[in-house]
């Protein structure tokens, strides 16, 4: 291997770091959908030419978590390294071969020079509408995958610079947004060629062989910082249980149970108490469990641990089959991220015991995903997709309050305007602000949650709601008191219902308002009097 000098290595790291956030503003500068626009859902990364994620953007942690492991199961089943081209790019949204759920394309393009694979830029992109049974393809009915949206196996979208027209097609052609996911999908492939670019520009400077030593010093690296991580707590076994609210349908409080195994350098994570898996859409495979348990432990570095394959070498993660967090196919997974922040938040509930003075109470944790199909304001006779996703309040912590209304790391999303989703869809907002005392009491408080609340001005509508938080708001820590719930409101002239967590295609008419009202973190610490 060859020996890079450290400033060499520091070059080629931020090289890479600078290369993915291109990417990253690539997609940002050129897609169509408001999801990605605004809301920022989508995430970018750089690979050696053997897999291993090495750089990503400041983007989305469960997605960049999880794409290394989405990549190794490519390779080692449907298309091998070996069968990759120059100019191909490979992507899958099957949450069953390494994907998450279906409106995420996580895409591949391998990057080479001279004939050598030296390696791999990769994007993974939420697209506004999939098809299945609900607008923005979260079917709080489903029950199989099949009833979530088109589903595609690992494949070539493009070879050898083609684009498959034929796939390209049938994407567009399942989506209640054809225009904007042909859009979204043209970014996303953009972003790969800014990749390649950047890949192109070290290599030309440094030569191949160092870009590959300096790769394997910076995974060496970020896997000597997570075993320092491990060995500065306590050895010693930390369990730790918190809840799913429910499936949407006949399941309720679902348990995710965790117990962290910290054994010098090493920690070992098992899942396997948690519920069985759901009928309904909240399950997750092995590999977003994965993504969260990685989330809960990097974040416990506060910021020394660099998040690529090295970091995760330390790391095991198991849970038995058949399980709410390593479910079986053709279990749905659409709303996986209910799950996924629940382990979230598990895990670190586990580790409050491990490092109680660097853990903070439960955030809000979930992804208050909401979508409403309603006639274009603009074009006679066709629908558009109003979809965003809402966020809550951070909790307490032993060195101050939580954050108000801010996004958690593990999904990082942004919040969507309300003048531009005025301007694009038939709502107009008559609130967004804070909800005063959300906050879970303690010594130090747990930051609001927040209320959005919007009234529908076309004709007619039909929205859909995937929300957590309703029944079991985030836990305190050290004497601190829960978070506020969540609730989902709907009103109809001088009549309101709330509506339950997870719901879809209810029908709306002229002058109808949607109120979401998201959790407050949870307090940490006795409140003195």
């Amino acid at each position: 291997m060859t020996t890079i000098d450290p400033v060499t290595l520091e070059v080629i790291r931020n090289a890479l770091i600078a290369g993915a956030e291109e990417m990253s503003a690539s997609i940002w500068r050129t897609a169509r959908s408001t999801v990605v626009r605004e809301t920022l859902d989508f995430s970018t990364a750089l690979f050696d030419g053997n897999g291993r994620a090495i750089a990503q953007a400041a983007r989305i942690p469960v997605h960049l978590n999880s794409m290394s492991v989405c990549l190794e199961d490519i390779i080692a089943g449907p298309i091998p390294l070996d069968d990759w081209r120059d100019g191909d790019v490979v992507l899958t949204n099957d949450p069953y071969a390494g994907g998450q759920h279906l409106p995420d394309f996580v895409a591949f393009r391998p990057v080479f020079l001279h004939g050598e694979r030296i390696a791999i830029a990769a994007a993974i992109v939420h697209h506004v509408d999939v098809g299945g049974g609900a607008p923005g393809s979260y079917f709080a009915g489903a029950t199989e995958i099949q009833h979530e949206g088109l589903r595609l196996p690992p494949l070539k979208l493009v070879e050898t610079g083609k684009l498959n027209q034929a796939v390209f097609d049938i994407i567009k052609r399942n989506s209640r947004e054809p225009d904007m996911i042909a859009g979204d999908v043209q970014a996303e492939l953009a972003s790969l060629e800014v990749g390649a670019a950047a890949i192109k520009r070290i290599t030309t400077r440094f030569g191949a062989s160092v870009l590959a030593g300096a790769m394997d010093a910076i995974l060496t690296q970020s896997e000597a910082a997570m075993r320092a991580l491990l060995a500065d707590l306590p050895d010693g076994r930390y369990s730790f249980s918190d809840f799913v609210d429910d499936d949407g349908q006949d399941a309720v409080d679902l348990v995710i149970a965790v117990t962290v195994d910290i054994d010098g350098e090493t920690c070992r994570v098992d899942l396997s108490e948690s519920a069985d898996q759901a009928p309904g859409p909240v399950n997750c495979t092995l590999n977003m469990a994965r993504s969260a348990v990685y989330c809960a432990l990097i974040s416990l570095g506060e910021g020394r641990v660099m998040a690529n394959s090295g970091a995760y070498r330390p790391i095991e993660v198991v849970c038995r089959e058949g399980s709410i967090a390593n479910c079986r196919s053709p279990a749905p997974v659409a709303n996986r991220m209910a799950t996924g922040h629940r382990i979230v938040t598990t895990v670190l509930g586990a580790l409050a015991e491990a490092a109680p003075n660097r853990v903070p109470a439960a955030y809000y944790g979930v992804s208050y995903v909401m979508a409403l199909l309603a006639p274009d304001p603009f074009v006679p006779d066709e629908s558009r997709v109003y979809f965003e996703i809402e966020v809550g309040g951070w909790g307490g912590h032993p060195e101050g309050e939580g954050a108000d209304g801010f996004s958690s790391g593990f999904h990082n999303a942004a919040n969507s305007p309300i003048e531009m989703c005025e301007v694009l869809f038939p709502i107009t907002f008559t609130e967004y602000a804070f909800i005063q005392d959300s906050g879970g009491d303690g010594k130090s408080p747990g930051g609001m949650g927040l209320a959005r609340e919007w009234r529908l001005d076309a004709q007619t509508g039909k929205v859909s709601g995937s929300f957590e938080r309703f029944r079991h708001g985030p836990y305190g820590l050290a004497g601190g008191r829960a978070g506020s719930k969540g609730r989902f409101l709907h009103s109809r002239g001088d009549e309101t219902r709330a509506l339950p967590s997870k719901i879809s295609n209810v029908p709306l008419e002229r002058g109808d308002r949607i109120r979401l009202e998201t959790s407050g973190g949870g307090g940490w610490g006795t409140k003195s009097d």
